[in-house]
């Protein structure tokens, strides 16, 4: 299973509220810090704020954190809400009915059980879990900032 980048730039907007807890993050420190466009983060941005991941504060001092604590979004939390399709073969999808096999073929069963093993695992790591905020801080050029508390408005 491949993920999109879109999937794995919303774990990277997590991994970096994460690190910065406390303090608001702004799309353009992200975007510096991951080397990306900020466009393309606000893209992802909005299933993040709509299943509660991410919140906003808008303003002058504003910028995003996190909407709950990384300790209560797992990978597959993310996973589920920023990818579209699951199909791992053409069998997993709509037009499945042209093939013959379809109710006795032993590659979509087999698929399937990978599938969901697959989100099992994700299931078992936090955003906190791939963490380490010491570290990522480092990493991403957070200790050189200046804070800006989350409690702005």
């Amino acid at each position: 299973m491949r993920l999109t980048r879109q999937t794995n730039y919303a774990i990277r907007i997590l991994m970096y509220c994460a690190a910065n807890d406390g303090n608001l993050s702004r799309i353009g420190e992200i975007a510096q810090a991951y080397t990306v466009s900020e466009l393309f983060l606000f893209k992802i941005l909005q299933p993040l704020v709509e299943n509660g991941f991410i919140e906003t504060v808008r303003g002058r001092n504003g910028g995003v954190k996190l909407g709950k604590p990384a300790k209560d979004i797992t990978l597959f939390d993310v996973v589920r809400v920023t990818e579209e399709n699951f199909a791992m073969a053409e069998c997993f999808e709509n037009d499945a009915a042209d093939c013959p096999l379809i109710d006795s073929c032993g590659l979509n069963s087999a698929l399937r059980k990978a599938l969901n093993a697959f989100f099992e695992v994700l299931a078992q790591f936090t955003i906190e879990d791939i963490v380490d905020k010491r570290d990522v801080r480092a990493l991403l050029g957070i200790d050189i900032l200046t804070p800006r508390l989350a409690t702005a408005s």
